[in-house]
């Protein structure tokens, strides 16, 4: 096994490309638009797409979470139990829910997490949410706390789920949470080169990327072009090297594959210009508020114009908008910059997501072995400062 950070890194690069997709357990899909999608939010649905999923490629499903009405989202389901749902009518797929800190006392959710974790084989994950949605606080009679501090709170709710799953006698003296000679048992199941279940966490601000490179094991970011998805992972990475650690990245995409170009572009404008534009307004101010109180002023969807927004996770700025070669060769090339996962929407899920199993990902395990063979993806990880962050 690789033993040196840079070593570590380069053996998590080569391994093949990883696929996630958003679960849609919120009502409206994944575009905040008016066009036909033809998704489901409930659990019949779900059920099929999950299976379809595990058999076309993909490896994990990310069970959104909401509490209340908003923005397109007039109906949820709550991502705890609706993960665990999908586990159990999967074999495979490994499924990631959705928590707030300061929503969840993180020593229930680790007992929640460890029994789902037993129950289905050692699959369960947590995607770890600092919290965007002012009003998911304030109207549940529960504190809003300013950006830099909600990370804060992030960072010591991580810590708290790793030391429980990991320690018999396990302490926490922290400002948010605190842990007394706390026994857990059972631990989660014991996974080869897991220590616990997989932790996630997102963000694009500073004070999320140093977060990440102390205590997360994946760096969800929203949306990015080459330059921006680069920037961010030489960021995270500075700060993992300081702890001797290394991290992996997902990057988020919203994929419409035809098979022509123009088809595919004829679709986004579809999107577009059927956006349901009062939804995508609010959703606007209220995620430009959140991200404003950082203490740089640099926060997810900061510069997000109106087009990104329809997207709420500006899944359009990754650019998988084509035909399959060259959504895969674009999903390739983001391999190069570092980019270990692709978390993936769509428009129609059960009808995208075989497409994407039949015609997208062949090419895209094809032009990795190219990459393989030919010795190009150390070179490239390196011209790209993947390997040399420090």
């Amino acid at each position: 096994m690789p033993t040196s950070r840079s070593e570590r890194q380069l053996h998590a690069a080569a391994q093949p490309l990883q696929f996630a997709y958003w679960v849609p357990n919120v009502s409206g899909g994944l575009v905040v638009s008016k066009i036909e999608q033809r998704t489901d939010w409930g659990y019949d649905y779900n059920r099929t797409l999950a299976q379809l999923a595990e058999n076309n490629g993909f490896d994990y499903a990310l069970t959104q979470v909401r509490y209340i009405a908003s923005y397109g989202a007039a109906y949820q389901h709550e991502s705890t139990s609706f993960s665990l749902a999908l586990l159990l009518a999967t074999e495979r797929l490994k499924v990631i829910a959705a928590v707030h800190p300061g929503l969840w006392q993180p020593g229930v959710l680790a007992k929640y997490l460890a029994t789902a974790d037993h129950l289905s084989g050692g699959r369960a994950a947590v995607n770890v949410v600092s919290g965007w949605f002012k009003d998911e606080f304030t109207k549940l009679g529960e504190p809003w706390l300013e950006h830099d501090e909600r990370y804060r709170r992030a960072e010591e709710f991580i810590t708290y789920l790793k030391r429980i799953w990991t320690d018999d006698h396990a302490e926490l003296s922290g400002d948010f949470y605190r842990l007394h000679d706390f026994d857990l048992k059972p631990k989660p199941v014991d996974v080869p080169g897991r220590p616990h279940p997989e932790i996630f966490q997102g963000g694009n601000s500073t004070a999320a990327r140093a977060m990440a490179g102390r205590v997360s094991d994946w760096y969800f970011s929203n949306g990015k072009d080459f330059d921006g998805i680069t920037e961010q992972v030489s960021d995270v990475l500075t700060e993992a090297a300081l702890h001797d650690r290394t991290v992996r990245f997902g990057l988020n995409g919203f994929l419409i594959a035809r098979d022509t170009e123009h088809e595919a572009r004829d679709v986004l404008r579809e999107v577009v210009e059927k956006a349901d534009r009062d939804a995508v307004a609010g959703f606007g101010s209220a995620v430009k508020q959140a991200g404003s109180s950082t203490a740089d002023g640099k926060g997810m969807w900061q510069d997000s114009e109106f087009a990104d927004l329809v997207q709420y996770n500006d899944g359009f700025r990754t650019g998988l908008i084509g035909t399959p070669e060259q959504i895969a060769e674009r999903i390739v090339a983001y391999k190069t910059r570092g980019v270990n996962l692709l978390l993936l929407g769509f428009l129609h899920y059960h009808e995208d997501v075989a497409y994407f199993g039949e015609k997208i990902l062949p090419i895209v395990r094809d032009l990795e072995n190219d990459l393989a063979v030919s010795g190009r993806l150390e070179s490239e990880l390196a011209r790209h400062g993947v390997l040399t962050a420090n």
